[in-house]
């Protein structure tokens, strides 16, 4: 494939990616004063703890069975039938044991009784809705799983007006949102790929379904350090501080998720570009260009929204939430690496080297423990927020080191550094509260703009390029 094809075939999964993401995770923004106004920051912590463990559980009792269905999906489309039943298979098994040891906490804490029955169907419909889309992704299906993604979206839109706002449930109403919308998104996904009539069809291949098997358990470290990083300083801060600070310090993720969004964007498209190019002859030359591009809108992007932070903190956190902001940069600034270690970790298990990103995520993560336990008892939340920012680095530095085993990607050092190091000083300047702290970040924006210029020249040219090819082609 041409180096234009494969830009091509990128850009187009991208510009479906954001139609369809873009929406969902707009709307949903826009939901976050909603859930500062009608939840409490108590139960804002407890509904934040238990879509954390969602993001552990799914992957590890199902043996990473969606990310197996994306990659054996995308290369195996002769036994795309049997990947769905064999995932579909490891995600009902995943099950049992969430039912069996939430229906046991349940009898030893009964005041809590409500939250482990509601985490078992929380736990049923999730993984059942992430199983799906990642099946679609490995179809190539993106349509259809950006439909999925946008009817979960509508749905729980509908269903937090409907439990929150009229029969004012509080926490209760909020999980009942979740189990509604990912279940109706996942019946939905299921109906469009023809599930049923997949099943019916899937023919037996042992050794397919062994190779499946042996790839989801080979990332199994990776996924759950992957965990560690992302989600561990919750519960410290949960045990530690309070539940009440814990619903700070999960509403503070919703800035940093507006550079996810982007980030997941182009992800998602990554993911699938990796595997079709990584066997090419100008691989190195292709993921150079596209980590040098991600990077430049990832920085650009961290940059942005550190200047314009308290105007958005205004915006999104109500009545004392709104305290929340200063924990904003240092995840911010995590969100870039772990985006770059992400960019990076797909060229890995395009090669099926889910050992090396293990490695990487679970020293990553080593850290993350130590130092949140440090930081967290010297200064408490935002503690936990520089402890990500570090393990993150971390991983990023050590899954480059490892990537090069296997395609050499090209940079720029001392000018990467530098971007790093100005983004860490826009910050401080916010955080600091130092006199003129808006011309003083603007200037830090504008020499990150200068310093990714030729990125940026390349991200315009290659994007009028290929509007134009699609016009060209249309006419």
């Amino acid at each position: 494939m041409k180096k234009t094809g494969k830009a091509g075939y990128l850009f187009k999964n991208v510009a479906v990616f954001t139609v369809g993401s873009f929406v969902s995770k707009l709307l949903v923004f826009f939901l976050v004063p909603f859930y500062t106004t009608v939840l409490s920051e108590a139960e804002y912590g407890i509904a934040d703890v238990m879509q954390s463990s969602l993001f552990l559980l799914v992957p590890l009792l199902s043996v990473n069975a969606g990310e197996a269905a994306l990659r054996f999906g995308l290369e195996n489309t002769d036994d795309r039938d049997l990947i769905l039943s064999e995932g579909l298979k490891k995600v009902v098994l995943s099950i049992i044991p969430v039912a069996l040891s939430s229906l046991g906490l349940s009898l030893l804490f009964p005041a809590e009784r409500p939250y482990f029955l509601l985490f078992i169907l929380l736990y049923t419909a999730d993984s059942f809705y992430e199983y799906l889309l990642l099946y679609c992704q490995g179809l190539e299906e993106v349509q259809k799983m950006m439909s999925g993604s946008i009817a979960c979206t509508a749905l729980v839109i509908a269903a937090n007006l409907l439990f929150l706002l009229y029969f004012r449930l509080g926490i209760y109403g909020y999980l009942f949102a979740e189990i509604t919308a990912f279940s109706g998104a996942a019946l939905l996904m299921f109906h469009l790929v023809d599930g049923a009539g997949r099943l019916r069809r899937a023919k037996a291949n042992e050794a397919l379904s062994r190779e499946m098997t042996g790839y989801g358990s080979s990332m199994l470290l990776y996924s759950t350090a992957s965990w560690v990083n992302n989600a561990l300083d919750r519960y410290f801060i949960l045990f530690l501080l309070g539940s009440a600070q814990n619903g700070l310090y999960g509403v503070a993720y919703k800035i940093p998720a507006i550079l996810t969004t982007l980030q997941r964007i182009f992800a998602m498209a990554w993911q699938m570009s990796a595997v079709q190019e990584y066997k090419g002859d100008d691989r190195e030359s292709f993921f150079s260009e596209m980590y040098g591009a991600y990077q430049t809108v990832l920085i650009a992007g961290c940059g942005f929204i550190i200047l314009f932070l308290r105007v958005i903190a205004g915006l999104m956190f109500r009545k004392s939430f709104y305290e929340a902001w200063i924990l904003v940069p240092p995840l911010l600034i995590s969100v870039v690496f772990g985006a770059l270690e992400g960019f990076l970790g797909s060229i890995a298990l395009a090669f099926k080297d889910g050992k090396s990103m293990g490695k990487a995520t679970g020293i990553g993560a080593l850290f993350n423990i130590a130092l949140n336990y440090i930081l967290i008892m010297r200064s408490g939340t935002f503690g936990a927020a520089a402890a990500t920012l570090v393990s993150y680095f971390i991983m990023f530095f050590l899954a480059f080191i490892f990537v090069r085993r296997h395609v050499r990607i090209r940079i720029r050092l001392l000018r990467d550094a530098a971007a790093y190091v100005l983004l860490i000083l826009e910050s401080a300047v916010v955080i600091m509260d130092i006199k003129y702290y808006f011309p003083i970040n603007c200037g830090i924006v504008a020499i990150l703009l200068i310093l990714y210029h030729r990125e940026e020249q390349g991200i315009i040219r290659r994007s009028a390029e290929l509007i134009g090819e699609r016009l060209t082609n249309r006419t």
